[in-house]
């Protein structure tokens, strides 16, 4: 009888801890490492090959590499010619170290030039890359 209660009383509090840390996710800010740009990603969504500069039918990716555990909202601003062309946000959450990515497309080609990519994190910038689309030679 008493080994059956403390069998319970055990699973209890296993429960209980298991339920706690599931609950308990990620409370403190983000934290950027830094960022990177390039045209394809790898499985854990850091860039795969870095470069600065694409071709006019290429995908843009940037990465936001993020430290430790940590919340917080990200969003990447893609600028060409001084206008916006696209922005994107994700609130993200996580437990370890990660990548965040984003990227951008155009269907019709993108006009060579000089374009940027600035990441804010909750809202307050925290960099930003230069980067360049060539024409085909």
């Amino acid at each position: 009888m008493v080994r059956q209660k403390l069998l319970i009383a055990a699973s209890f509090f296993l429960s209980a801890t298991v339920l706690l840390a599931v609950g308990c996710g990620p409370s403190g800010p983000l934290t950027v490492k830094t960022i990177q740009t390039g045209r394809s990603l790898n499985s854990d969504n850091s860039v795969g090959n870095l470069t600065q500069r694409f071709r006019p039918d290429q995908t843009m990716y940037v990465a936001v590499l993020t430290t430790g555990p940590g919340k917080g909202t990200l969003t990447a601003k893609w600028t060409y010619a001084g206008r916006t062309v696209s922005e994107d946000t994700k609130k993200v959450s996580y437990r370890d170290s990660a990548a965040t990515e984003f990227h951008i497309t155009n269907s019709s080609g993108f006009p060579a030039g000089e374009y940027s990519v600035e990441i804010l994190l909750d809202g307050k910038p925290v960099e930003t890359r230069n980067l360049k689309v060539e024409k085909e030679k």
